[in-house]
C-alpha cells in the first residue's frame, strides 16, 4: 500500500487529493481503512508525503516543502538537515521555528527568491517550519517555580526558550517544592505565541542535593540506568568464554604479539594491533576489532536495545554502555591472556606508509599485553634524543620534520604537516630487548609515516586541548587533567583510520548497502564569511573552497597569537559529522571513502558495518537509512549529555570557589570582542564564557568596531581577538548554563596587547601546536 500511495502522488497527472479521495482512487475496500490511515500517517511522519491546505496530500518537493530534522542553538535559530542528501542545510530564523524543538522532525517551506530569467541568483538557503512531524522529546527536566497565579518550570535546556506551565503535582510519592528539579511530560503545543503546558511526573529533589545533578542529566537526555531483563538474560546466555565451536572458519592469530592500548580507566577494549616486518621495506599490520556481531544477532533483544541506545555514553561519573557489561567489559573486550574473537583487517604496508594489500577475515587472538597510553608514551620517550622544547635541530622519522617552524615557513609549504607531539625518536638509540617494546617503536615510526601521508593528502589539523575531570568519592571535582594527543594516541589513531577507510573502500567496491561516516564540505557562504573575518585581522587568506588553501591558512594561524581564536571560528563554520547510507566522504579527514568499523562495543554503526562486510545477507536500504538517522541523533544526544554532565560538576566547582571568596586564576584566550565585553576560552576548565566590561573596575573601555578591539580610556590598554588573559569566575548562572568571568585581580595587561593601538596584526612568531585528534578513541 505504501508504494501504491507514493507512486500515485508521483504521477504527472496527479492533483492533490484528500485522504478519502485517495482511498477511493486506490479502490481500497472499507475493511482496509485503518491500514490506509496508518500508512498515510507514517508516510507523512517520515516526510515522504506532505499534507497541505485542505488536508490534501502531495509530494513535499512539489510544494517547496522539505522534510528533515531541526537542530536549535541557544539563540533560538534552527538548522534543518534535510532528509534528501542532495540538499544543503537550511537556516530557520528564530521567528520561523514555530513550535519546533531541538532534534524534532519537521516540515520546512523553503524560501524561494524570484529571479526571472537570471540563473545566477543563489537560493537564500532559509525557510520556515510549517509542521512538526515527530517530537524527539516528550519530557523535559527543569526547575519548578511559582508566580502569583500558577506554577511553571524553567527548562534546563537553554535551547527551549519558553517556560512550561504545569498544574499542581499530585501522587508523586514526594512533595514538589519551589526550586526543586522536576521531570515534566509535555502536552500538545500548537502555537509559539503561547507557552507550552505539561504535567510533573517525577520530583528529582533540590538541585544541590547529592546525586540530583547527574540524575537531572540522565532524565533530560533519556539515558537508561538499567537493561531490560530479556537483554540481560540473552547476555548471560552467551557465556563467559570462547568455545572451540566458535573458532570454525577463523584465522588463528593467537601466537601473534597482539596488544591493546587504551586509557587507564577503560574496560571495553575493542581494538588491538600487531606489527611484523614482511621484508626489507614492508610491514604486515593486523588491526583486530572485537567481533560483537558473533554474539549480537539481528532480531534479538540485545540487538534491539543496542540500536535503541545507538552508542555508549561517557558521563563524567559513569558510563551508560550500549551493551551489558557481560559483553562490553568481558566476553567482547579484548582483554589480555584470554582468547577473544575478532574481525581483522590485515595490511601489507610499505616502509613509507603506503597500503599495498588488504585482507578481511574473522580471527581469534590471545592478547599478550594491555597498555595504557601513558605507558606507551613512556616507552617511546626512552629513545628520544630531543624532547619537546629542546634542541633546535630536529630529528626526523621517515623524513617527517618535527621541529617548530615559523608561521611563514609553515604557510609557504604546499602540504603542511603538523609537528610531532611529545618529542621524536632518534634513530641512533638502540631498540629495547623486549620484543613487544620493539614492536611499539616500529609501530610508532610507521604510524608517523602514515600520518604524514594523510596530511599530505589534505587532512586538516584541527586539534584542541582536551581535559578530563576526576571526581572524589562524594562526586565533587578533585582535579582537572589536560589530555594530550601525543604520539601514543597517534599510533592507534592512524591504524584505526586506516582500517575504517579500507573497510569503506571494500564495501563500496562490492556495492553492499551499509552505513558510512560522512562529514560534508562546509557551506560556501559560511566559508566566505569566515574568510572575510580572517582578512579583517590582516591575516592572508586564499580561496577556502580549496582544501590546500585551508591547510595553508591553518598552518599560518599556528604561528600567530590570534591563530587559536581564529581556528575556533573555523571549527564553527564546519558541518557536523553524521551517519548516512550514501558514501559522501569525510571533509576533515580528506577521505572519499570512510566509515566506522573499529568500535562495535560502543557504537551501533560499527556493528552494522561488520554485518554488511562479513554477512551474506544485506539489510534493506530503507532500514539502513532509518538506522543511520537514528544513530546520528543518539550520538548528538550523548555528546550533549556528556557536555552537560561536565558542566553541572564545573558549575558546582566554580560556585564553591565564589562562596569561598578565593576564586582560582585561569589562563584564557580572547575569542570574540563586543561592545559589552569579550568572550574567552578557558582551556583549564574546557569551557567558554563572557567577561562583561562592567566587571572591569580600573578602567573604562570603548569598542572600536572598525578594528574589532576594546581600548581603555585611562590606560590605553587594548583587548583584541587572540589575546591571552588571566581570569577568575565572577558569576555562575545555572538556569542559562552560562559562566561569567572577570579579569583576575592584579593580572597584567593581555599578553599580546601593546600599550597603544596598532593598525596591523601582531608579527608572527614560532610556536608549537597541538595536532587535531581527528579520530579520538571514542570516534574511532
Amino acid at each position: 500500500m505504501k508504494d501504491q500511495i507514493v507512486h500515485l502522488l508521483g504521477q504527472r497527472s496527479y492533483v492533490p487529493l484528500t485522504a478519502e479521495n485517495l482511498r477511493r482512487h486506490l479502490r481500497l475496500p472499507p475493511e482496509r481503512q485503518r491500514e490506509f490511515v496508518q500508512t498515510l500517517r507514517k508516510l507523512e511522519q517520515t516526510g515522504q508525503i506532505a499534507r497541505i491546505k485542505g488536508n490534501r496530500y502531495v509530494r513535499p518537493r512539489e510544494a517547496d516543502l522539505i522534510p528533515g530534522r531541526i537542530r536549535m542553538n541557544r539563540q533560538g535559530k534552527g538548522f534543518l538537515q534535510p532528509d534528501d542528501p542532495g540538499l544543503k542545510e537550511i537556516v530557520i530564523p528564530e521567528s520561523a521555528t514555530g513550535t519546533a524543538m531541538h532534534e524534532d522532525r519537521v516540515l520546512v517551506r523553503r524560501d524561494v527568491q524570484p529571479r526571472g530569467l537570471r540563473h545566477d541568483v543563489a537560493e537564500p538557503g532559509t525557510g520556515a517550519v510549517v509542521r512538526v512531524l515527530e517530537r524527539r522529546r516528550t519530557q523535559i527536566v527543569g526547575t519548578l517555580q511559582r508566580s502569583r497565579q500558577f506554577l511553571y518550570v524553567i527548562p534546563d535546556d537553554p535551547r527551549i526558550p519558553h517556560d512550561v506551565y504545569v498544574s499542581e503535582p499530585r501522587d508523586l510519592g514526594r512533595p514538589a517544592r519551589v526550586g526543586d528539579k522536576v521531570v515534566v511530560e509535555l502536552r500538545e503545543w500548537l502555537s509559539r505565541h503561547t507557552n507550552p503546558e505539561g504535567e510533573i511526573i517525577e520530583v528529582l529533589g533540590a538541585p544541590d542535593a547529592e546525586g540530583v545533578d547527574m540524575l537531572s542529566v540522565l532524565r533530560q537526555y533519556d539515558l537508561p540506568l538499567h537493561f531490560p531483563k530479556s537483554v540481560l538474560q540473552e547476555a548471560r546466555g552467551v557465556g563467559t568464554t570462547v568455545h572451540a565451536r566458535d573458532l570454525a572458519g577463523r584465522v588463528d592469530c593467537r601466537r601473534h604479539r597482539v596488544i591493546t592500548i587504551d586509557p587507564d580507566d577503560a574496560k571495553d577494549f575493542d581494538d588491538a594491533i600487531c606489527l611484523e616486518r614482511a621484508g626489507h621495506d614492508q610491514w604486515r599490520l593486523w588491526v583486530h576489532i572485537a567481533d560483537v556481531s558473533h554474539y549480537v544477532k539481528p532480531g534479538t533483544a540485545l540487538d534491539a536495545e543496542a540500536r535503541k541506545r545507538g552508542n555508549s555514553t561517557y558521563l563524567v561519573d559513569r558510563v551508560i554502555p550500549m551493551l551489558p557489561e557481560a559483553l562490553s567489559n568481558e566476553l567482547c573486550s579484548l582483554k589480555p591472556n584470554v582468547d577473544r574473537l575478532t574481525k581483522c583487517v590485515e595490511f601489507l604496508v610499505s616502509n613509507d606508509g603506503r597500503v599495498l594489500n588488504t585482507k578481511f577475515y574473522p580471527a581469534v587472538i590471545h592478547s599478550q599485553r594491555r597498555f595504557t597510553y601513558q605507558e606507551v608514551f613512556g616507552i617511546l620517550q626512552r629513545r628520544q634524543a630531543h624532547p619537546e622544547g629542546g634542541s633546535r635541530r630536529a630529528a626526523t622519522i621517515g623524513g617527517a620534520a618535527s621541529g617548530a617552524a615559523s608561521a611563514r615557513g609553515l604557510a609557504d609549504q604546499a602540504l603542511p604537516v603538523p609537528p610531532l607531539r611529545g618529542g621524536v625518536v632518534a634513530a641512533r638509540q638502540p631498540l629495547p630487548h623486549d620484543p613487544i617494546e620493539q614492536m611499539l617503536h616500529h609501530a610508532h615510526e610507521l604510524a608517523q609515516r602514515i600520518r604524514r601521508r594523510r596530511f599530505q593528502a589534505g587532512s586538516l589539523d584541527l586539534d584542541f586541548p582536551e581535559t578530563k575531570i576526576r571526581l572524589d568519592e562524594r562526586g565533587r571535582i578533585s582535579r582537572i587533567e589536560k589530555v594530550e594527543n601525543d604520539v601514543s594516541h597517534q599510533l592507534i589513531e592512524e591504524f584505526m583510520l586506516l582500517a575504517n577507510e579500507a573497510v569503506a573502500a571494500r564495501l563500496m567496491a562490492q556495492r553492499k548497502p551499509a552505513v558510512y561516516r560522512v562529514h560534508e564540505s562546509p557551506d560556501p557562504r559560511r566559508l566566505q564569511e569566515y574568510r572575510e573575518e580572517v582578512l579583517s585581522h590582516n591575516v592572508p587568506c586564499g580561496n577556502l573552497s580549496q582544501p590546500a588553501e585551508v591547510q595553508k591558512l591553518l598552518a599560518r594561524l599556528n604561528g600567530l597569537p590570534i591563530g587559536q581564536a581564529l581556528k575556533i571560528g573555523f571549527l564553527k563554520s564546519l558541518m557536523r559529522a553524521r551517519y548516512a547510507v550514501e558514501p559522501l566522504g569525510h571533509y576533515g579527514l580528506a577521505k572519499k571513502k570512510y566509515t566506522h568499523f573499529t568500535s562495535p562495543i560502543r557504537r551501533y554503526a560499527d556493528l552494522v558495518v561488520h554485518r554488511a562486510l562479513f554477512d551474506g545477507k544485506a539489510a534493506p536500504h530503507s532500514a539502513l537509512k532509518e538506522t543511520a538517522e537514528h544513530i546520528s541523533v543518539t550520538e548528538r544526544n550523548s555528546a550533549d549529555a556528556e557536555r552537560d554532565s561536565k558542566d553541572v560538576k564545573l558549575f558546582a566547582f566554580l560556585n564553591a570557589q565564589l562562596k569561598s571568596g578565593r576564586p582560582e586564576r585561569y589562563p584564557a584566550l580572547v575569542t570574540d570582542v563586543r561592545n559589552f565585553g569579550f568572550f574567552v576560552d578557558v582551556p583549564g576548565l574546557a569551557m567558554s564564557g563572557l567577561v562583561p566590561l562592567s566587571t572591569v573596575e580600573d578602567d573604562f573601555f570603548t569598542f572600536d568596531a572598525a578594528r574589532n578591539l576594546l581600548v581603555g580610556r585611562r590606560t590605553r590598554r587594548i583587548i583584541r581577538l587572540g589575546d591571552k588573559v588571566t581570569v577568575q569566575v565572577a558569576k555562575v548562572d545555572s538556569f542559562k548554563k552560562q559562566v561569567d568571568f572577570r579579569l583576575a585581580t592584579g593580572a597584567s595587561r593581555p599578553s599580546n596587547a601593546p600599550h597603544r593601538p596598532q593598525r596591523h596584526a601582531p608579527t608572527a612568531r614560532p610556536s608549537r601546536m597541538n595536532e587535531h585528534r581527528a579520530h579520538s578513541r571514542r570516534s574511532r
